[in-house]
């Protein structure tokens, strides 16, 4: 990288490199090991680390520091600046419905390509990138019709990095190339030159097995009204499915149908509702007042600077960001200084806009992050509050499935193990998510089941059942007591997803001796509904533009 401005802000750099060192390395890394890393200082990777555990970015869990859903708040910055995610997104799922295969969206990045968006086949053989992972254009099939329009500054680029990385170990999300690797052919610059040549006259591209062996793609460009490329829509199979040329005639033409209908939706005008400024400018100086020397206030402050941006915030002015963030202009104008150093805003004129490069900020490990994942630390948390039980449940046709679950210390504690499988109707995490559902699909469910007592306490009427899974959805929590098993008492209540829909539950367990009734209800309630809330909020973040499964 060259050499930094001299009004560059170097905590800012430096909190760059710790959330980049911990994306390269899956998410998770001791203190120890991003001193490595990074070249940094042990005094400097703890301030650093601490001020972004503060921000919610990471959490630190002894010596181990762990990148946070909240974090994807930056990705979200400029994925939503960007809409494509948002308007095509839908169209990508069809089509990977249609032909049963992953669908993915690339952007060019430098001379390389970066991912915005997937839509998966769940297979044993799962073919899938990441948001945000970064592959060299020469190895994939969106390079070549990205690279038809590189300019000479791109290609000279191009070899200097062939030259000093043959291997592509600057790029972690694909296997380095040679022939170690089976991967030799297609990837050098006469190659190159050649698959570009073809992209051009063609209009589509494919990677015949240069990322990895076995897996294939074929893609199409999306593009502007001055024809340039945009994005590439691509369709990835194995060869255990097709061969290069038979993924490309089975699905090229359905795939520039798609392509079509999503330049078209892309011409459309689509004007977004004004948002709301961030304006965190006066909790960065509260941060600061509460933990001194432990919390860099100007990386906080820098990193803030990113999510001024967003869905109608493509490009912004110094002033709009100032505002937005309620920042001064000066400390703004240096850290956009500063931001465009790394390579994470453009300028352009006298406006800045978010790149590519801003998804490395923990975008490719944390948009896997499973909701199980998301609820862990905030069910340990709840234990350690009310020193029972804590678990995390999904409905799966008329029972509910044990998906996460933090055990308290006690010689007499629930024993539940991950993927136990109880009634939904018999237990408070499931009667939370059949009042959750319409009463079409709640009949559905329910009335195959038989409603067997499982102790002398068990409801099995089904006019009594309707009756209090109408009152837990009025009051958003249910008690089960004494139903599923003699002597277990519980608490649940839903976790909703960005449209409102309880997708899980999370409930408090304990033996009967613990807690009466009313104790659970002003004892245990709150912390519930408090840990709900933190997992949800959690959850819309990591979910905005990336499908998060359930378990």
């Amino acid at each position: 990288m060259s050499t930094a401005p001299a009004e560059a802000v170097g905590p800012l750099m430096r909190g760059v490199a710790v959330l980049r060192a911990l994306s390269d390395a899956d998410g998770r890394l001791s203190l120890g090991e991003l001193v490595r890393a990074t070249g940094l200082a042990r005094s400097t990777v703890d301030r650093v680390a601490a001020t972004l555990a503060r921000m919610g970015y990471l959490r630190l869990d002894g010596p181990t520091a762990t990148l946070a859903p909240r974090l994807m708040e930056l990705a979200n910055a400029y994925l939503g600046a960007l809409r494509l995610p948002a308007l095509l997104g839908p169209y990508a799922v069809r089509l990977a419905e249609e032909l049963d295969e992953s669908v993915s969206l690339a952007v060019p990045d430098r001379d390389g390509i970066r991912f915005v968006h997937q839509s998966t086949r769940r297979r044993a053989m799962s073919l899938t990138f990441r948001i945000g992972d970064l592959l060299p254009a020469e190895r994939t099939a969106p390079g070549p019709l990205f690279a038809a329009h590189w300019t000479p500054e791109q290609w000279r680029a191009w070899h200097r990095r062939r030259a000093a990385d043959p291997a592509g170990l600057a790029f972690p999300a694909a296997p380095p190339a040679g022939a170690g690797a089976g991967i030799t052919p297609g990837t050098g610059a006469g190659d190159f030159e050649e698959r570009i040549e073809a992209a051009r006259t063609a209009s589509w591209a494919v990677d015949d097995q240069l990322i990895e062996p076995g897996l294939i793609a074929v893609a199409v460009p999306l593009r502007d009204p001055a024809g340039i490329p945009v994005c590439a829509l691509s369709v990835v199979s194995h060869t255990s499915r097709h061969s290069a040329e038979s993924l490309r005639k089975a699905v090229l033409p359905r795939l520039r149908a798609a392509a079509t209908a999503m330049e078209s939706e892309l011409a459309r005008d689509h004007t977004p509702a004004p948002a709301t400024p961030h304006a965190l400018a006066a909790w960065t100086s509260a941060s600061k007042q509460e933990l001194g020397s432990e919390f860099v206030e100007s990386l906080a402050r820098g990193l803030t600077v990113l999510t001024a941006f967003g869905t109608d915030r493509a490009e912004l002015t110094l002033s709009a960001v100032a505002e937005a963030t309620g920042l001064a202009r000066a400390t703004a104008r240096r850290a956009l200084i500063t931001l465009d150093h790394l390579g994470l805003v453009a300028t352009e004129g006298r406006a800045f806009r978010l790149t590519p490069r801003v998804l490395a900020l923990g975008g490719p490990p944390l948009s896997r992050t499973t909701l199980s994942d998301i609820a862990a630390p905030h069910l340990a948390a709840l234990v350690r509050t009310v020193h029972d039980s804590a678990s995390l449940a999904v409905l799966d046709g008329d029972a509910i499935q044990y998906t996460a679950r933090v055990a308290t210390t006690r010689i007499m504690s629930v024993n539940i193990t991950l993927g136990t499988r109880f009634p939904a109707y018999a237990a408070s995490m499931g009667r939370v998510l059949l009042a959750g559902l319409d009463a079409g699909e709640r009949a559905a469910r329910l009335s195959p089941t038989e409603l067997s007592p499982l102790t002398p306490h068990t409801v099995t009427s089904r006019d009594e059942l309707a009756s209090i899974l109408d009152r837990v959805a009025d009051q958003g929590y249910a008690v089960v007591d004494e139903e599923l098993e003699e002597g277990l008492r519980s608490i649940a209540v839903p976790v909703r997803d960005a449209d409102g829909r309880a997708v899980a539950a999370v409930n408090v367990a304990m033996h009967t001796t613990r807690r009466t009734v009313p104790e659970c209800l002003t004892e245990v309630l709150p912390e519930l509904r408090a840990t709900a809330a933190a997992i949800e909020a959690d959850l819309h973040v990591v979910g905005r533009y990336c499908r998060t499964p359930l378990s």
